[in-house]
């Protein structure tokens, strides 16, 4: 006689009572099994969700924060650039040692006149544009880079032409006297009436 025989014929000879049989037919009543199809169609769509809130939350509420270095006043600079949604700032510390902050926005329209953010390549190539700084004390200063130019005193006619080079790189800007710019690679652009 082999072992699984013994099991047979020992346990053959048991027999639940009528109360103990009713009881455990009760207990799989309330028993529900999922079957696998609809497990792993709850469970893809758990995964869903959540990598779907992930891409929500970085591509709006996250935003992207970096810390970059950028030309600010011909100084460069290490900052914290902080994108979120259609808006960025740009946190650093003057020369003095104290916080100060850029902030701006914009979106870009595609052919078709869809708008979208712009992305972060966007903003740092705005931000390293020259920029031209009316002071109080009336003198006007253009900074591109490491380049800090006082062109006070070469306004003629209300206008200053200043041709700003960093290495290949040739701009030049058109700037009026009571305030406005133009930036060009091409040329300088006439002012606006």
């Amino acid at each position: 006689m082999t072992d699984k025989e013994r099991y047979k014929r020992t346990f053959s000879l048991l027999r639940a009572s009528q109360e103990d049989f009713m009881e455990v037919k009760a207990m799989n009543d309330n028993v529900r099994i999922l079957p696998v199809r609809k497990l792993a169609a709850l469970c893809a769509a758990v995964v869903l969700v959540v990598a779907m809130a992930t891409v929500a939350y970085a591509a709006d509420v996250g935003g992207i924060r970096r810390a970059v270095q950028i030309w600010i006043h011909g100084d460069q600079t290490n900052a914290v650039l902080d994108i979120r949604g259609n808006s960025y700032n740009l946190s650093y510390e003057d020369e003095d040692g104290n916080p100060r902050s850029i902030g701006g926005g914009g979106v870009a329209i595609g052919m078709f006149g869809q708008e979208r953010p712009l992305t972060e390549e966007e903003i740092l190539e705005e931000l390293e544009h020259p920029q031209v700084e009316y002071l109080e004390d009336g003198t006007v200063w253009v900074y591109y880079h490491d380049q800090k130019l006082e062109i006070t005193d070469k306004f003629q006619d209300g206008v200053c032409y200043v041709q700003l080079k960093d290495g290949d790189k040739v701009l030049y800007l058109t700037v009026e006297e009571q305030g406005g710019y133009i930036i060009s690679p091409h040329g300088y652009e006439k002012p606006t009436p």
